[in-house]
């Protein structure tokens, strides 16, 4: 009877442990995207099962976003998330931390007790050998029948009172540390809530298999980067994509499989890119009229000052994590595999990831803009090539040295441009031929604007190089501004990449040869009101 007693017992124990388990629910694969992360949990299930705990995930998720899927063979019913304040409540890695943190400290205890008993061993050891204050102690050291005896147990222990301070000194600064590095990475992956979230899954397993549990965490994200590196004998660029990821989401990614979506939630080696040259007129207003509204007359609209292609205004560093973001274009979304497992600490660290690389055959050639800059910049062009292609910063590589960086945005044209930075054997001079102001008309009264202006670019290349000069001229958005233009020789381009007024040559420059363009402008204008964007 007892025995069969006990087999019951046993068997309601195994029907109970399989009704209710806390499984260990590691991460086992992240979608990335700009700004957030989806985490996945998988928690093996065995055959007969009910009901799975699991414990002690972070509570800095929505748990709107929770949701739960399973293999075969096992149905998922209610899902109860809990969440479990308290100063005891921390992640699983920030008790291991604090543990090990916890015996460090009891060792240096130790090891100060040791301390300070040698200490006082130290002490009377001095007054017994007559180093003390008084004079009764140096006589009954004097005094005593076995000096010898007397003098042999201060030598040994003295000796070993100083040794053990001195293995008590280097025992603790070496704890020391190990205290500091300890401390260090706790305060890395403390989220900054102490409090945990408990999950328990009800379920009918009728075989062994997984569950999985995803939902959405902020503090995570990737931005595109890339890598163009010009052959510049074989007019050949090597293109690699590259990501750079970060998390603080409050505990480590380790060896997870990462898939990476483009979905929701400073001398620049590039080519200056002309812009379109607008000139604007305002008709005159009687200076009384500006009076009686109680605002200034309009002053005359200076013209944009030009910088080149990917300028950026510096912005100071946040003190707090900023996870990277990347610029979509459009309202597709894309996923990238990354190709091999990922560790990624919990400390706001970036680091870069591989996604893939190709060789493109590029033609090349030197573009100036010489309106906007002397310097002559080597560039390349190549048919866009399959795929996705995302605004990243980009590392430029010319016949293998580092020509610089800057921000592309492969959607700028249909084609791939790449600037690989300056080109000093082209010489570009900038001579201004005609500039004067005047009126014209007798009746009309119509101011005029002239400026005309040679460009002269020489080549001390030993190689024929194909050039491409481009130049923004003056565009008229009013009828009562006239543009007259005069080139020479006549542009080859005549609206560059689809921009007003933007007009360029296309040729070949040979070795110390010397090419001149000359740019002439007649601008007419009411006399009276003012217009913006003149030279």
């Amino acid at each position: 009877m007892n025995m069969q007693r006990c087999f019951s017992l046993a068997v309601l124990a195994g029907i109970a442990s399989h009704a209710l388990a806390q499984n260990e629910a590691p991460i086992t694969s992240v979608v990335l995207y700009p700004g957030s992360a989806t985490i996945e949990r998988t928690t093996p299930i065995a055959a007969g099962m009910k009901q799975v705990e699991i414990k002690g995930l972070p509570a800095n998720f929505d748990t709107q976003t929770l949701r739960a899927d399973a293999d075969a063979g096992i149905q998922i019913g209610q899902i109860v998330v809990r969440d479990v304040k308290g100063t005891e409540a921390a992640s699983a890695r920030e008790a291991e931390l604090e543990a090990k943190i916890q015996a460090v400290q009891d060792k240096m205890a130790v090891i100060d007790v040791d301390a300070k008993s040698a200490e006082l061993a130290k002490n009377f050891l001095e007054r017994l050998s007559g180093s003390g204050a008084n004079a009764n102690d140096k006589q009954a050291a004097v005094d005593g029948r076995a000096v010898s005896g007397v003098l042999e147990a201060i030598r040994r222990g003295g000796n070993d009172a100083f040794e053990r301070m001195h293995k008590a000194r280097v025992q603790k600064r070496e704890l020391e540390k190990q205290l500091g590095a300890l401390q260090s990475e706790l305060a890395r992956v403390r989220s900054g809530a102490r409090d945990v979230r408990n999950i328990t899954v009800n379920l009918a397993a009728r075989q062994a298999g997984a569950i999985r549990l995803n939902y959405q965490v902020n503090n995570a994200g990737w931005k595109p980067t890339y890598r163009a590196m010009l052959d510049s004998k074989a007019s050949t660029v090597d293109l690699e994509r590259l990501a750079m990821v970060s998390q603080k989401t409050g505990e480590d990614w380790s060896n997870v499989k990462l898939k990476l979506s483009t979905g929701q939630p400073r001398l620049s080696p590039q080519a200056p890119e002309p812009r379109p040259w607008l000139l604007s007129y305002y008709k005159p207003q009687p200076e009384g009229a500006y009076r009686m509204r109680g605002i200034p007359a309009p002053a005359a609209a200076p013209a944009p000052s030009p910088k080149p292609a990917g300028y950026a205004q510096a912005k100071s560093a946040a003190d707090d994590y900023i996870p990277p973001v990347i610029e979509t274009q459009g309202s597709f979304s894309t996923e990238f595999d990354v190709p091999t497992r990922v560790t990624l600490p919990a400390d706001g660290r970036e680091i870069s990831v591989a996604l893939a690389k190709q060789s493109i055959n590029a033609k090349q050639r030197v573009r100036v803009a010489p309106r906007l800059d002397k310097a002559a910049v080597v560039t390349a062009e190549a048919a866009r090539p399959a795929g996705v292609w995302i605004t990243g910063n980009m590392q430029l590589f010319r016949d293998g040295s580092y020509v610089g960086a800057t921000h592309w945005n492969p959607q700028s044209s249909d084609k791939f441009i790449f600037s690989f930075g300056r080109d000093d054997l082209i010489r570009v001079a900038v001579d201004r031929a005609n500039e004067q102001s005047g009126s014209s008309g007798f009746l009309t009264q119509q101011s005029q604007r002239k400026v005309a202006d040679v460009y002269t670019l020489t080549s001390t290349h030993k190689t024929p190089v194909d050039l491409l000069v481009l130049e923004s001229s003056p565009v008229s958005t009013s009828e009562d501004i006239k543009v007259e233009t005069a080139f020479n020789p006549k542009p080859t381009v005549d609206t560059w990449e689809q921009r007003r007024g933007v007009v360029g040559w296309e040729t070949v420059i040979n070795p110390n040869q010397s090419l001149k363009f000359s740019v002439d402008y007649t601008i007419t204008y009411p006399k009276e009101g003012s217009v913006s964007g003149l030279p």
